[in-house]
């Protein structure tokens, strides 16, 4: 099976396990693979993405002109290009609209990055943009300042973009994020929230830049 048949494959995948978890509705959400040689692997534009099918998902250069496909590209395709032009090591970008990580960002809330030992291991600090008109070139100047160190983003006010080194990784990204906010929220409602020690969360950021240097880090272009 070719690395496109495969990804096609993987995006219908994880669209389907977006909406059975209801991290997105309607039309909501894109999702973005790098197939290499100048290519994208994109999401079109308003369809259900529990509802995909390999044909139509859309082929790309790095400046979004088509190469294969007959439906038109995700809304949000100048944000999925921004962070592959700036990260080399991103391979797949994931953004929908989970219910519980983006009643942070419209409450103007960025989680805080040292409660759960998984979180600062795997995640790491989830920065909260500014706002941004969808489907506009402000969305990557929004996530120009965190580009470079960050694989998980707050879209004020829009949803959550998480990238990663395949597929899975972003998708988990995704998936964790929204746990961890819905774990935040409980715990607000229970009393105050808990902190890791500061020397534990110094050793538990440590793993994980070793972790990211180890798989060919954050590497970024301009």
């Amino acid at each position: 099976m070719s690395l496109s048949s495969t990804a096609r494959k993987d995006i219908v995948e994880v669209g389907r396990r977006l909406w059975l978890r209801g991290l997105v509705a309607g039309t909501d959400g894109n999702i973005s693979v790098r197939l290499g040689n100048n290519r994208i692997l994109i999401t079109p534009s308003g369809k259900p993405k529990g509802d995909l099918s390999a044909d139509e998902l859309l082929e790309v250069d790095s400046d979004g002109r088509l190469l294969d496909g007959k439906l038109p590209p995700s809304s949000e395709i100048a944000m999925h290009l921004f962070v592959y032009r700036r990260r080399p090591d991103i391979m797949a970008c994931v953004h929908a609209h989970p219910p519980y990580a983006t009643a942070f960002a419209v409450a103007g809330v960025e989680p805080d990055p040292n409660v759960l030992p998984e979180v600062v291991l795997f995640i790491g600090r989830m920065p909260l943009t500014d706002y941004a008109p969808p489907g506009t070139n402000a969305v990557p100047d929004a996530l120009q300042p965190f580009i470079g160190e960050h694989n998980a983003f707050l879209l004020r006010n829009h949803g959550l973009l998480t990238t990663g080194r395949d597929l899975q990784e972003a998708y988990s990204r995704h998936e964790t994020v929204e746990h961890y906010c819905r774990i935040l929220h409980a715990a607000r409602q229970a009393g105050p929230v808990g902190t890791i020690p500061d020397s534990d969360f110094q050793r538990l950021e440590r793993m994980r830049a070793q972790r990211e240097q180890a798989s060919g880090g954050k590497k970024t272009e301009n």
